[in-house]
């Protein structure tokens, strides 16, 4: 069912939030005019922190204006004819709004979609509690929501209770006042004859005897409201705390335990949409009760009567101040991370964001956030509230950012788009620590004050850890880095304390959410792929996958001792796998194409059993980021069978002839393992024949494959062949043609075959 189509079945509460999403912003009839067009675009592959995305934008704001002009000019007949103004007022209107800042229109159509399927999946769970989650919809989050209206519930009662205890209180001190104008009544008949004063002293004593009664146990009902209304405060509180520990210390956590496997490839970490819902919530529950509390104080010191209040009150107002400085210090949160491989001289972007900051109207006197790049030991410092002198490790630039408040989505937030590190200061390394090991953060502060300047605040946090490069070269052990502290950093650990050690299932976990990202593919690693990688990492031969279960692997395992026999690493060697698979390979990757991970006897054991022709593609053992076609034939120089394998091939030699073209020029390659034919698996990728034509005195160079079997001197005794010097003929090959035709033929002929 369509989205809007669900939207509007929401009733209640859920109607109106949906409802108030629309206004002059964005019209609710352009919503209800334009649903499917709405719903079908694609919204969210559009990067808001992204200036050069601005284009995309404005290509899907021309696309609405363009719709809502389509639409206004079908409408016939007379309520047409008022529906055609206002569609066509809808479409100038919108265009002047959002021409100048496209973003801000997607930055709108984004929070309104997402809103609207929040309400209907909530809308959804509450009609059907014995169902399972909707739409992947934690069942929590109706428990998160009934708490919120227990809460709602809480806060008026004590609101009713306030204004019942403030109007007795108003009225006692209208009866105290009065047995203080008897009292002053009572002194002046001394002054009056003796007989008169005797009758009018007994009424006057009578009223001041009856009203100091009535006083007095006012008093102590007015002393038993405020303790029964300090009591509920307290009852309120604790459940504000529960409810905020539950929202902060689990559902924001495991926003930000997301937001952080998502840099080693995981899935999204989601909006924030309804996080700061529920922040906002606790908020302005939150401010309302410290508004409670405020008052009911004030009527104290109004009205002071002994007893154990005033101490439970300046309790309250204790607890109250630190669960609102809980909530805003915890929701001063990075939306978008800076990269975690910095390198030095580039520009790079983030963005911090203040859950609450429109509930509690922070951006009505805007504030700058700072950032600086801190070492891990000025981390650890700084948790511990240890001074730190404000030292940085480097300077960044264009490292100060004002917040912006948007009305459309309500965030406050601050993007840094062109920040550049300058410069970085390194502490001593420990062993064989390398500098690729070494692992820094950004540091985010601010400092806003809310209700009037009436509480300031100091808010800062740290990004997730960043490993800072000079070179492309050091590009893929930071990676490494990176990738162990996503993967196995705990929540509230040390800065940036990971395990030396971890289960070998652990590991495998990492890399193949790794490998699907990177590659863009929903192939990822099988079980037996995985046995060959605990084989290469553990220089094992057992092919049983239970035995590598309970074993571990340690970071120099992982990257800082080489494999043996090699002068690389276990990650050295998979991330060239990745690197070549998503510039070159991905499309025979996604068709099954390329088995891959195997070894030399594996291909070997595989192939013999298979008709002559039939080859396989796996991972070089000897070099990075390489791949070899191995395949069985007969071996001329002997009356026997042999499987073949070429030198592999790297991004560099794809680069001159793709995998496809070079499958199809070798005629010995006929079937792909186990039995598909070539022609059916690679020739929808081989490059069209060049045409003969030739123009502006250039003939088009041709590069084909050739390997030749029969007494060839390339071949070496393992069946391997060399490609290099046939690849050094064809780079000669090509810069000959690529010279003028008059150039080619004035000098020596040659027959190029």
């Amino acid at each position: 069912m369509a989205l809007w189509i669900q939207a509007q079945q929401l009733q209640g509460d859920a109607l109106l939030q949906m409802q108030s999403l629309y206004g002059q912003h964005f019209p609710i009839e352009v919503r209800h005019y334009l649903a499917q067009w709405l719903e079908a675009q694609p919204w969210d592959a559009i990067d808001l922190e992204n200036q050069q995305e601005e284009f995309k934008a404005k290509r899907l704001l021309d696309g609405l204006i363009q719709e809502l002009q389509k639409k206004a000019e079908h409408q016939m007949g007379e309520d047409g004819f008022l529906l055609k103004i206002k569609l066509g007022h809808y479409a100038t209107q919108l265009k002047s709004s959002y021409d100048p800042c496209p973003l801000e229109l997607v930055r709108c159509v984004k929070h309104i979609l997402y809103t609207e399927q929040r309400l209907v999946q909530e809308a959804s769970n509450a009609s059907s509690p014995g169902s399972g989650p909707v739409d992947g919809t934690p069942q929590k989050y109706q428990q998160i929501n009934q708490t919120f209206e227990e809460l709602r519930v809480m806060t008026q009662d004590t609101e009713n209770d306030l204004r019942k205890l403030q109007h007795s209180q108003e009225y006692f001190i209208i009866q105290y006042q009065e047995s203080l104008r008897i009292q002053a009544q009572l002194s002046s008949l001394a002054s009056i004859p003796p007989a008169e004063r005797v009758q009018r002293e007994s009424g006057l004593q009578s009223r001041k005897s009856t009203l100091e009664v009535w006083l007095t146990r006012e008093a102590n009902t007015l002393q038993k409201y405020r303790q029964e209304l300090a009591e509920k405060h307290q009852r309120t509180l604790a459940l504000l705390r529960k409810q905020q520990t539950v929202i902060i210390d689990d559902e924001l956590i495991q926003w930000k335990r997301r937001q952080q496997l998502a840099g080693n490839g995981g899935p999204s970490e989601g909006g924030l949409d309804i996080l700061q819902a529920w922040c906002e919530k606790l908020a302005d529950m939150i401010w309302q009760n410290r508004q409670q509390i405020r008052r009911v104080e004030h009527l104290t010191q109004q009205l002071p009567i002994p007893g154990p209040t005033e101490e439970l009150l300046t309790e309250l107002n204790g607890i109250v101040t630190d669960i609102i400085s809980a909530l805003v210090t915890s929701t001063f949160i990075i939306e978008k991370q800076p990269p975690q491989v910095l390198k030095t001289q580039t520009k790079f972007s983030a963005t911090v964001r203040l859950l609450v900051g429109g509930k509690l109207n922070v951006h009505m006197n805007p504030p700058q956030v700072k950032a600086t790049i801190i070492s891990e030991q000025q981390a650890k410092a700084l948790l511990k509230n240890e001074n730190t002198r404000n030292d940085s490790s480097g300077e960044i630039l264009n490292n100060n950012c004002v917040m912006e408040y948007h009305q459309t989505t309500g965030t406050l937030s601050a993007h840094f788009r062109t920040m550049s590190l300058k410069r970085i200061k390194r502490s001593d390394r420990r062993g064989a620590e390398s500098v690729t090991e070494e692992k820094f953060t950004v540091l985010f502060e601010s400092q806003f004050s809310v209700g009037g300047n009436e509480l300031v605040f100091h808010v800062k946090t740290l990004s997730l850890p960043v490993v800072v490069i000079v070179h492309g070269s050091q590009d893929n052990n930071a990676t490494a880095t990176v990738l162990w502290d996503n993967a196995f950093s705990e929540p509230g650990r040390v800065p940036f304390v990971v395990p030396d050690k971890v289960l070998w299932p652990q590991l495998c976990e990492a890399l193949n959410m790794k490998y699907k990202s990177e590659v863009q593919s929903d192939r990822g690693l099988s079980e037996d792929n995985l046995v060959f990688l605990a084989q290469k990492a553990f220089s094992s031969s057992s092919n049983n996958p239970e035995d590598y279960c309970n074993m571990t692997i340690s970071w120099s395992q992982f990257n800082r001792e080489s494999l043996p026999g090699r002068n690389f690493t276990f990650w050295q060697w998979f991330d060239g796998v990745i690197e070549l698979m998503k510039k070159h390979l991905k499309s025979h990757w996604n068709d099954g194409a390329i088995l891959g991970f195997l070894n030399k006897q594996q291909a070997q054991d595989m192939l013999m059993s298979k008709p002559n022709g039939t080859f396989l593609l796996r991972f070089s053992d000897s070099e990075i980021g390489g791949i070899t076609i191995a395949w069985v034939a007969e071996n001329p120089n002997k009356a026997e069978r042999m499987v073949w394998n070429l030198m592999p091939f790297t991004t560099k030699d794809f680069s001159i002839r793709s995998l496809a073209d070079r499958i199809s020029d070798l005629n010995h390659l006929l079937f792909l393992y186990p039995n598909q034919p070539k022609e059916e698996v690679f020739s929808r990728y081989c490059t069209p024949p060049n045409s003969k034509a030739v123009g502006d005195g250039y003939v088009k160079p041709e590069i084909k494959q050739v390997v030749k079997v029969e007494n060839d001197p390339m071949l070496d005794t393992e069946g391997e062949f060399d490609l290099e010097e046939t690849m050094d003929m064809a780079r000669q090959v090509e810069e000959f043609l690529r010279q003028p035709m008059e150039t080619q033929w004035s000098g020596q002929h040659s027959c190029i075959k």
